[in-house]
């Protein structure tokens, strides 16, 4: 189990994954509580300035140039192998029903980053939802929500989601405080 997969499953509750672009997005990030951080631009100054585990997206050269945790995979894509060699966990991206049974297929995938079409007029948090039906028990879900709401957030835990992978911002009106330990 990688850095990513271990800290998702491990967690009480949905993780919080932020994206962000600078070191100062990864402190901040970190302060509110995040569990993980994806870039796609400024990986080196993320990486230099957080130790929480990173996603990146972008290629593999980058990935390993910055000891990135997880690596971004889409199934058409043949970097399955090399991220494995480079021992950096592979996150298979899909986006619908047969991008995921492919993608099982071919690698087997622990993790799953779950997308919605950004030029489709479907709800994107139903469009995760449906998608969430087909990854099978034992394998990780990542939905990628930007524009995720508190309301939001809440509906894909109870629907088993294990991450949501979010923007920069308040994290706390996202994630309500996990109630005491007694």
């Amino acid at each position: 189990m990688g850095k990513l997969s271990q800290a998702i499953a491990e967690g009480d509750g949905i993780s919080v994954l932020v994206e962000v672009e600078d070191a100062a997005g990864a402190h901040a990030a970190a302060k509110q509580g995040a569990d993980a951080l994806a870039c796609r631009r400024g990986i080196h100054a993320v990486r230099a300035s957080s130790q929480l585990p990173l996603l990146a997206y972008g290629t593999l050269f980058d990935a390993q140039g910055v000891d990135a945790d997880a690596v971004v995979i889409t199934p058409e894509l043949a970097l399955w192998d090399e991220a494995t060699a480079y021992g950096i966990e592979g996150v298979v991206r899909v986006s619908d029903a047969q991008g995921l049974q492919y993608a099982l297929g071919a690698f087997d995938p622990q993790v799953f980053l779950l997308t919605a079409d950004p030029e489709s007029d479907d709800d994107p948090l139903e469009k995760l939802l449906e998608l969430l039906h087909d990854v099978p028990a034992g394998k990780l879900a990542i939905a990628e929500l930007h524009d995720a709401t508190a309301e939001d957030v809440a509906e894909l835990e109870r629907s088993g989601v294990d991450a949501v992978l979010v923007s920069p911002g308040d994290l706390s009106a996202l994630v309500p405080p996990s109630p005491p330990e007694f």
